[in-house]
């Protein structure tokens, strides 16, 4: 059995009473002390793990001012604060070991888009791509483009001063800064923008903190200016954080966010931002040009350049084949086509953009011809993406290119540390050259990617970091990279910040560095604003932060038997890059998430759980491996009275971080997008089946977990009366004690349709072995086997006749496999001895009848990638091979008999999350179909409809369901799109849609149905 283990006590007394006064002194956010809230955020992209006293999440601007007022106070000036956006830094910048600021929760509302001066008031939390989408509309965006953009806030871009892809046209997020309001230390309010003589002058007679900022930021630029001038690098990216080489603009203003840009929550709390927002090119061309060697792709950059393209991305040989294993890959794969001569080991991805599309491509024209009279360096072949929706396709690969380095096999993997080290373009090649022979003398491997025309390579040498003498190369490597930069006239931090890296900043300012402490002391005398980042305030003991100096998440890790690790793969190779937090309500990944803004209901934050679970399970002595076999079977019922004495302390509040983890997993909808397009591959629903087996091992499970487990296997009996079962379960009693006892809103009603009348008419034979024999070898080709699904053939009975229906049209003899319990609920739920037992005995059965082959295919897409996911893993190559609908027929339209009714009719497809996220190609495939069919589909952007099996019938998920039904789907259905020519493949889907909008979506086989006329 687990162990009850009770939080870690991270909270200390001083801390405890800053937050009493903080909540007496009318704070309304809230503040979580919890362990797993401390646990989620005690780690961002890097390589390091800082547990925090407790999380605040600020409601307003008013909250910020209150807890930098009340910090202020003597009494309190040992309190440390860090402010926080998406947490995806990858040198540590949010991670503190005192409070964190979270930002992003109900600060991220977008306050004014001004068109016609073509600049934009935001608050701290919004998300790059949730501003561009809202400026869309207005020909609009904000151009800092990077490869977080769906989850990274504008506080934390500000903070950072990022810049990614197009910086050498559009340059850094400072230069897109024209006013900000910080909130200081002893909560005054600062407006810093650029300042004439005149309004200067006022600034510096202020009393307070705005005054003493503007004095001393003035001094040091007056104190300093020939120094600055020859101590900064004439670099693209110039340097992230205290930026003194601009605090007086070209015009001569006076310019504070120069010094506040970059400054990474060091210097004040920025909670708004006015920004300049450009016109969105109207038209785009991106040429990937192919290199049989990374380092020709390299040198050619500079050339590439003197073409004037927007930028210039590249990508290594590593990336590239990684990106071949991943979700994104069907839609760019014909860009880069495999060459039968020489391997592809780099590629440039260059950009040309403009509004005049004549111009546009003469451009591109020209470069082309560079390119095939250039031999410089040897290219081996180009591809053109056109439009703005191609060349976005091909940055969403590369985009993911961070976190698809973290989705290697075995326990070395690239690691951030030295990743963003920039250098004079023309230097970049033999820069890279020398970088790359640092790492081959320590035997690494090591993935290269990044902005070729900038400067800028992020390289991540593969290192696993549970071991202690791999871990003790990050001081090494770090130490000669900056010596190697410095060589090269170029910075460790050209792009990702200081944070953990700052102790090179006095070795590379010099005589430089005394000014930045000057700024420090003025905004933070007392160090407490995130502190040992880039600098700390002269006359203090405080020193900087050491790379090798902060606890290692592989230190953590390390303390996790490996026997356990290695089985909880999955969730302990999450890297951080936190894809999971994207933004867009349009997209699949992770609907709990979305909804609550929670973090901890992340697959991020769900894997960051589990691993300091398995962590403390193991230091109590505890074999998790063991533990779940002895959960299995009659060995449960022994543990029954233990169970239920825990259950019973459970309600008296009796303390486990378990029931933490528990709350997290619970709010998990299983839907698997997580699985799909997560580039690590974190899949939440595995490990979370695994982890509630465990839980469920101590604590007592609730009733619904017996009523949805057992449905497969008891539907079949209740559906011979379904009048019966149908009038009790809409019986107010019924309905009342479902909600008491079983914690279920409602339960989906058994269909009447009359199953039977359409197998006799179709002439569908039982899936037997002596029918399959009986057939002749041209007639097994124009059979197939329907797998039947508990859902569909119960509850939505009519769409299995449609399918058999529209087999039958199209000359396909149709046969019925037996109904047997596909497991699904059980796996789900963590009944994972029954559901081992029922895949065994399901999968037996489906081989037997497709050996005489005749092909499986399944209805719905959730019940059916069970299959080929879940039973895969379960069994190898001993799982059933069952096919989707579509894929069936786009493999057999050709030869079957298709006679159309009413061709050119236009559909939207509104598809399951599941299989758009881990069966792509498969969806894809509905299109094909009904374009051979004459008929057109398209698939509108969609997120999840937040149903997913039966979680929104859950009273505790009801409000959750519905908040994620309508981050997408309620505007799609209850459009101005008919009803009859929207389509929904997925059985909850359409559930959704009938409870939550009162509307019946057909699915694609009913719709061809329409159409297709009787052979």
């Amino acid at each position: 059995m687990i162990a009850q283990i009770a939080p870690p006590a991270a909270l200390t007394r001083h801390y405890h009473a800053f937050l009493e006064a903080l909540t007496q002194a009318g704070f309304q956010g809230e503040i979580a002390p919890d362990h797993a809230s401390c646990t989620v955020l005690a780690t961002d992209n890097s390589i390091y793990q800082r547990l925090p006293q407790a999380a605040l999440f600020p409601m307003h601007d008013e909250d910020v001012r209150l807890l930098a007022s009340l910090a202020a106070q003597p009494r309190y000036r040992d309190i440390v604060l860090t402010a926080r956006g998406g947490g995806t830094g990858t040198n540590g910048q949010s991670l503190t070991h005192g409070l964190v600021v979270d930002l992003s929760r109900h600060m991220n509302r977008i306050l004014e888009i001004d068109v016609s001066r073509r600049r934009v008031r935001v608050q701290a939390g919004v998300v790059k791509d949730q501003l561009n989408a809202a400026l869309k509309a207005y020909g609009l965006f904000f151009a800092p483009e990077l490869s977080t953009s769906n989850r990274a806030t504008l506080g934390g871009m500000i903070n950072t001063d990022a810049s990614g892809q197009g910086s050498c046209t559009y340059g850094k997020t400072r230069d897109h800064v024209l006013a900000l309001e910080t909130i200081l230390l002893g909560g005054e309010r600062l407006h810093s923008s650029p300042l004439g003589d005149a309004e200067l002058h006022q600034r510096l007679a202020g009393t307070g903190r705005c005054g003493a900022v503007h004095r001393a930021v003035l001094q040091v630029h007056e104190q300093y200016a020939e120094l600055i001038e020859q101590r900064f690098p004439k670099l693209n990216r110039c340097l992230t954080g205290y930026d003194l080489a601009h605090i007086r603009e070209a015009d001569g203003r006076f310019n504070l966010n120069s010094i506040l840009c970059g400054s990474e929550g060091s210097l004040g709390f920025i909670v708004e931002a006015t920004l300049g927002v450009l016109p969105i090119p109207k038209h785009s061309v991106l040429v990937n040009v192919s290199y049989a060697s990374f380092m020709d792709a390299l040198r050619d950059a500079q050339a590439l350049m003197t073409m004037a393209p927007l930028s210039i991305e590249t990508v290594d040989s590593r990336v590239l084949n990684l990106a071949m294993q991943d979700i994104v890959w069907h839609e760019v794969a014909d860009y880069f086509p495999a060459h039968p001569a020489v391997a592809t080991q780099g590629i440039n991805l260059v950009e040309f953009s403009g509004d005049d599309a004549d111009a546009l491509n003469a451009q591109v024209a020209r470069f082309i011809e560079h390119l095939g009279r250039d031999t410089s360096v040897r290219r081996i072949g180009h591809t053109l993406a056109r439009g703005t929706a191609a060349v976005k396709r091909v940055y969403a690969m590369r985009k993911r290119a961070v976190g698809l380095l973290g989705n290697v096999q075995g326990e070395v993997r690239p690691q951030p540390f030295v990743e963003d080290t920039a250098v004079p373009p023309e230097k970049l090649a033999d820069f890279i050259a020398e970088f790359r022979a640092l790492l081959d003398s320590h035997h690494l491997q090591y993935g290269m990617f990044g902005h070729v025309d900038a400067g800028v390579l992020h390289v991540r040498p593969a290192l696993d970091m549970k071991d202690p003498a791999q871990a003790a190369l990050v001081r090494p490597i770090s130490d000669a990279v900056a010596q190697l930069t410095h060589k090269y006239g170029g910075l460790l931090w050209g792009e990702h910040g200081k944070g953990l890296r700052s102790e090179y900043a006095p070795q590379f300012f010099g005589e430089l560095y005394p000014a930045l402490q000057a700024i420090k002391g003025a905004f933070d005398p007392f160090n407490q604003l995130n502190p040992g980042k880039i600098a700390t305030p002269p006359g203090t003991s405080d020193e900087l932060l050491k790379v090798d100096g902060v606890q290692l998440r592989g230190e953590l890790d390390r303390q996790i038997d490996e026997r356990v690790w290695s089985s909880y793969g999955s969730a302990m190779h999450c890297n951080g890059n936190g894809a999971c937090y994207n933004f867009d309500p349009a997209d699949a990944m992770c609907p709990s998430w979305k909804a609550t803004r929670e973090r901890t209901q992340s697959p991020k934050g769900r894997a960051s759980l589990l691993r300091e679970w398995l962590r403390l399970q193991g230091q109590a002595g505890v074999d998790v491996l063991q533990a779940a076999e002895r959960s299995r079977g009659l060995a449960a019922l022994c543990t029954l009275p233990a169970r239920i004495r825990n259950s019973l302390a459970k309600r008296r509040g009796e303390a486990d971080f378990s029931h933490e983890v528990f709350d997290a997993m619970s709010g998990c909808l299983a839907c698997k997008s997580c699985a799909g397009q997560c580039p690590v591959k974190v899949n939440v629903p595995e490990f979370r089946s695994r982890f509630l087996e465990l839980y469920h091992s101590r604590y007592l499970r609730p009733l619904k977990d017996y009523l949805i487990g057992s449905l497969e296997f008891s539907i079949p009996y209740f559906a011979k009366l379904p009048w019966l079962y149908n009038s009790l379960m809409q019986l107010g009693m019924s309905q009342a004690v479902l909600r008491r006892y079983a914690g279920m809103v409602d339960s989906p009603l058994l269909s009447r349709f009359d199953l039977k009348a359409t197998l006799q008419r179709c002439d569908v034979l039982e899936a037997t072995p002596e029918n399959l024999r009986r057939l002749s070898a041209a007639q097994r080709e124009r059979s197939v086997i329907l797998v039947q699904d508990a859902f569909t053939r119960y509850f939505d009975t009519e769409v299995l006749a449609d399918l058999i229906e529209v087999l039958s049209r199209l000359g396909v003899q149709v046969l019925l496999a037996p109904f047997l319990p596909n497991g699904k609920p059980l796996q789900v739920l963590g009944f994972l001895g029954a559901f081992d037992k029922a895949a065994r005995r399901n999968a037996a059965m489906l081989n037997a009848l497709s050996g005489h082959g005749v092909q499986l295919v399944g209805l719905d897409p959730a019940m059916t990638l069970v299959y080929r996911q879940e039973y895969h893993k379960l069994l190898g190559d001993a799982a059933p091979d069952v096919l989707l609908p579509q894929e069936w027929l786009a493999q057999n339209l050709d030869r079957l008999d298709v006679n159309m009714a009413n061709p050119g009719t236009d559909y939207y497809l509104l598809g399951h999350c599941t299989e758009k996220t881990n069966a792509p190609a498969a969806t894809a495939l509905w299109a094909q179909v009904f374009q051979h069919l004459g008929l057109t589909l398209r698939s509108p952007p969609l997120g999840c409809c937040g149903m997913s099996g039966t979680y929104g019938h859950e009273a505790a998920n009801r409000q959750t369901s519905e908040k994620i039904y309508d981050l997408s789907w309620r505007e799609q259905v209850e459009g101005d799109i008919a009803p009859t020519r929207l389509l929904a493949n997925g059985y909850s889907c359409r559930s959704q849609a009938q409870r939550l909008s009162a509307l019946s979506l057909p699915h694609p086989i009913q719709a061809l149905k329409r159409h297709l006329c009787h052979s």
